[in-house]
């Protein structure tokens, strides 16, 4: 898609199960899932989804401030994403964060509207909307790294993120892993349908008939890599 008031192109893939067997090499063999296992500091990983991204073709948005966890059916504190980029990328360019906000408060999520970054995906009040994190810049404590191809970032899913800006000529391509561990469980978000309204094919559509609220997290599409 294109990015409202910009010409760049924006791409994105996620939680897609015909494509889980081009990436099952890489979770079971690689060290990322060593790597959450030693943030953890336990033993039992499994994986939950993979998404990609692209952008690129010229000038683009920044992708606004939100939560994973606010999209998400789940809830624990052993969660991780291993955000990996293909593309060399300064600082300015790259992933923002909050730090420390995973342990603060979880807040809905963003509907990604181009004209109100903090319009909410829910709005039912079951979680409050989203604070103008760009326009207060100066209230919050924002960090981002730089970036080469090889390098991983790893971040729990409840800290508050935000993609910078692509600048013309620039490219961004990355691969977000996503795994979890063995506390977490089954947190059905009111209003929640799968992953996506529009995405039929990932296994989030199958848990409400499998999980009850509360239940430790598993399914066999997301499979157990560690142990091996």
């Amino acid at each position: 898609s294109s990015f409202p008031g910009s010409d760049g192109v924006f791409y994105q893939d996620l939680a897609n199960r015909r494509a889980l067997p081009a990436y099952r090499k890489l979770i079971d063999d690689s060290p990322a899932a060593d790597l959450v296992a030693d943030l953890w500091g336990s033993p039992d990983v499994w994986f939950m989804y993979e998404q990609v991204f692209r952008k690129e073709g010229g000038k683009t948005r920044r992708t606004p401030w939100h939560q994973d966890t606010s999209y998400l059916p789940i809830s624990g504190e052993r969660l991780a994403v291993l955000w990996i980029s293909f593309d060399p990328v300064a600082a300015e360019n790259a992933l923002e964060f909050v730090r420390g906000s995973h342990r603060g408060v979880l807040y809905d999520g963003s509907r990604f509207d181009p004209h109100d970054d903090t319009a909410p995906l829910y709005g039912d009040g079951s979680l409050p909307r989203l604070p103008d994190i760009e326009r207060e810049r100066d209230r919050f404590e924002i960090v981002s790294f730089a970036v080469e191809p090889g390098d991983v970032v790893a971040f729990h899913p409840s800290m508050l993120h935000g993609g910078a800006p692509t600048p013309a000529g620039g490219r961004r391509r990355t691969l977000s892993l996503r795994f979890f561990g063995n506390d977490v469980v089954y947190a059905p978000r009111q209003g929640f349908s799968g992953m996506l309204p529009d995405e039929p094919t990932t296994y989030f559509e199958e848990l409400p008939a499998r999980l009850a609220p509360g239940a430790p997290f598993r399914h066999p599409g997301f499979p157990q890599v560690r142990p091996r």
